[in-house]
């Protein structure tokens, strides 16, 4: 069964046309808006048989629930949310060594939205997240993750030290961030089957989270800041793997 919702801007409306247009819905477009952004978009749409509804910049806003709509809003006819079994379903499709994201407990919605355009980026094949006490996919992270939502399996699970198990019975390491290790970030292997886990702003990853964790990182900090924003933190994690991973 499917359920509606709303997308809105520019980015994540370009990514739906492209990957999943089949999902979209009513798309409405602000009135005597221009730009060759949103003339591309008119030209996807129209190639996909799709005619937007023009109306005002008021009423944008309020289907998009937010004034940075960059003109444009779309019902979006999402499918079910993805779970384990479709977690196990793509690592047994893997044709490379697994590369995931694990995000324990990010709430703020602008933040899930950085780090799955960060993934994305970075050649991930899956997040995954808690379902509980946890952001999920909404209209804001769409937008913040500019389309990466409409691409990257984000696999929402009950219990998340259950999962980990399971990830390290196929063999898959975990990483996690902490400022308790004994190693930093340059000094860590992020090679080979792995998952990287990041947990939320102040608290981080939870205890029973940590101690699945094969190995503990940190990420060293030279000035006066203790800490990185977790989106911030997950780009440098993500991408110090992938310099390492195109070496080995």
């Amino acid at each position: 069964m499917s359920r509606k919702t709303t997308i809105y801007g520019i980015h994540a409306l370009e990514s739906a046309l492209h990957n999943t247009p089949e999902y979209l819905g009513s798309i409405w477009l602000e009135q005597g808006a221009r730009g060759e952004r949103l003339a591309r978009l008119l030209g996807l749409m129209e190639t996909l048989q799709l005619k937007p509804c023009y109306t005002d910049q008021d009423t944008l806003t309020r289907k998009a629930g937010t004034p940075r709509h960059q003109g444009i809003v779309a019902e979006y006819h999402t499918t079910r949310s993805r779970e384990e079994n479709d977690l196990y379903e793509l690592l047994d499709q893997l044709e490379e060594d697994p590369f995931l994201l694990v995000l324990d407990g990010i709430t703020d919605p602008h933040n899930l939205g950085a780090c799955l355009r960060t993934a994305e980026g970075a050649g991930v094949q899956a997040v995954i997240a808690p379902r509980d006490n946890a952001a999920g996919i909404t209209p804001t992270v769409r937008k913040v993750a500019s389309g990466a939502a409409e691409t990257l399996p984000f696999i929402t699970v009950t219990n998340l030290a259950r999962t980990l198990d399971h990830l390290k019975q196929r063999g898959i390491w975990l990483t996690g961030t902490s400022d308790r290790a004994q190693q930093n970030l340059y000094q860590a292997s992020l090679t080979g089957p792995m998952a990287l886990i990041l947990g939320a702003e102040g608290k981080g990853i939870r205890r029973l989270t940590e101690e699945r964790c094969d190995f503990l990182v940190s990420i060293p900090m030279a000035g006066q800041v203790s800490s990185l924003n977790v989106s911030v933190a997950t780009g440098v994690c993500l991408f110090e793997a992938v310099r390492q991973r195109q070496k080995a």
